[in-house]
């Protein structure tokens, strides 16, 4: 007699069948024998909610993080699928313990509030679960931000919806006490249009609403814009500040926005820093204002627009590394570019730099060059191959003080100048 047949071993699961569920289960959980823990939730409905969202069956090499995994029916989904995952949650649950156990599973499991969880406690994931889990938090785009910032690639958002509409207002609802089915944590009720409008808030580049089932949204946010967006015709940046300072100092613990100044453009944008692209929340034919990507580690970050040129951004003020110094690019001589006066380069609004670099390639064009202060680089937006002058845009906000200006192209880098930025 086979062991699955065996009257024993079938009133053992049985057993424990009956013991688990009286747990108060609300995932449905299948066993390795087909047998299930029934849950407030069938299978069925778990398996429909996933659905909403384009999440491959084949998840081998793909590492996944389950924000409110609750009983874990997801993570061990997302397992059999071939995925590494992390499972997070709020509060210890023993009967997601439990069922790892019995599952044989190698999830991992993290106790966390989504609202103090970052890529720096846990790293990035690929895919990030986020479902059924924002309405319950007090902070629901500091929360979302979190997501973002941990998500690689998307992030599948799950929410009770006050409006199931994409296209009305966005609007949301509070919930003080127990006014939500009488639970005292469920805090917020966006709408439809308010769920999608907060995940573009918090940094995804693209934002798909999938569908709506009863009261819950589907919301897909994606990191990356897609090939074809990238592909059209980029502007030439101009210059690159911090929206709020207009310096060139970035935070990613810092709720930072950056503005991309170019040369007129009306055709679309799409901007990108290090590797995420993130959504305009402002754009006219010579600007766009977006918000600096969660997720960024301290460093250098290439920003550019489309396929553009990229001009180099600098987050948490990292020191700067030169690269390979070329001596073909010594700088003869830095000045203001308005007074010219050598080495003293005054700062504020319609501040700018001239450098001479005489000894250039033939054929270097403008759009190549770049001036780096202290690292960051100030994109040419005029350049004299006769004389070697170079002419760059200097954000308004920098503060006084010693900088370092050197010239940057294709790779290669001049040595080092001395510069004094003054008032």
């Amino acid at each position: 007699m086979s062991e699955a047949r065996n009257p024993a071993v079938i009133a053992a699961s049985q057993r424990q069948i009956e013991r688990l569920s009286k747990l108060g289960w609300y995932h449905s959980i299948e066993l390795p024998d087909g047998t299930v823990i029934p849950g407030h939730q069938s299978l069925e409905q778990q398996r429909k909610r996933l659905s909403q969202f384009p999440l491959p069956q084949d998840l081998r090499g793909k590492k996944v993080l389950d924000i409110g995994a609750w009983d874990g029916w997801f993570s061990f989904e997302m397992e059999r699928r071939g995925a590494q995952v992390l499972a997070v949650d709020a509060a210890k649950n023993t009967r997601l313990l439990e069922a790892r156990s019995i599952l044989g599973s190698k999830i991992d499991y993290h106790i966390a509030d989504i609202c103090r969880l970052t890529w720096r406690d846990v790293g990035t994931f690929d895919i990030v679960l986020f479902l059924g889990v924002l309405y319950h938090v007090k902070h629901p785009i500091l929360a979302l931000e979190n997501v973002c910032g941990m998500t690689g690639d998307f992030a599948c958002i799950e929410s009770f919806v006050s409006d199931p509409d994409p296209a009305a207002l966005p609007v949301m609802e509070y919930y003080e006490t127990t006014e939500l089915r009488g639970q005292l944590d469920n805090w917020v009720g966006p709408n439809a249009a308010c769920l999608l409008a907060f995940t573009r808030t918090a940094g995804f580049a693209r934002v798909d609403f999938e569908s709506a089932l009863g009261e819950r949204a589907h919301v897909t946010g994606y990191r990356h814009w897609l090939p074809e967006q990238l592909a059209s015709q980029a502007p030439e940046i101009v210059c690159i500040d911090n929206a709020n300072t207009h310096d060139h100092r970035f935070s990613g613990s810092a709720d930072d926005y950056v503005t991309f100044y170019f040369a007129p453009f009306t055709g679309e944008i799409y901007p990108r820093i290090g590797a995420f692209g993130t959504k305009p929340i402002h754009v006219t034919p010579t600007q766009a204002t977006v918000k600096l990507p969660p997720g960024l580690a301290r460093g250098w970050h290439e920003a550019r627009l489309n396929n553009g040129a990229p001009v180099r951004i600098g987050v948490d003020n990292p020191v700067a590394e030169p690269a390979k110094i070329n001596e073909q690019f010594r700088l003869t001589r830095v000045a203001d570019g308005k007074s010219f006066e050598d080495l003293r380069i005054r700062v504020g609004d319609g501040s700018c730099i001239s450098a001479w670099a005489p000894g250039l390639p033939a054929g270097t064009r403008t759009a190549e060059l770049r001036l780096r202060l202290d690292g960051t680089d100030l994109p040419a937006i005029w350049h004299d191959s006769a004389t070697g002058q170079i002419n760059a845009v200097l954000p308004s906000g920098l503060e006084p003080g010693p900088a370092v200006l050197t010239l940057f192209l294709n790779g290669e880098e001049s040595a080092p100048v001395q510069i004094e930025l003054q008032r």
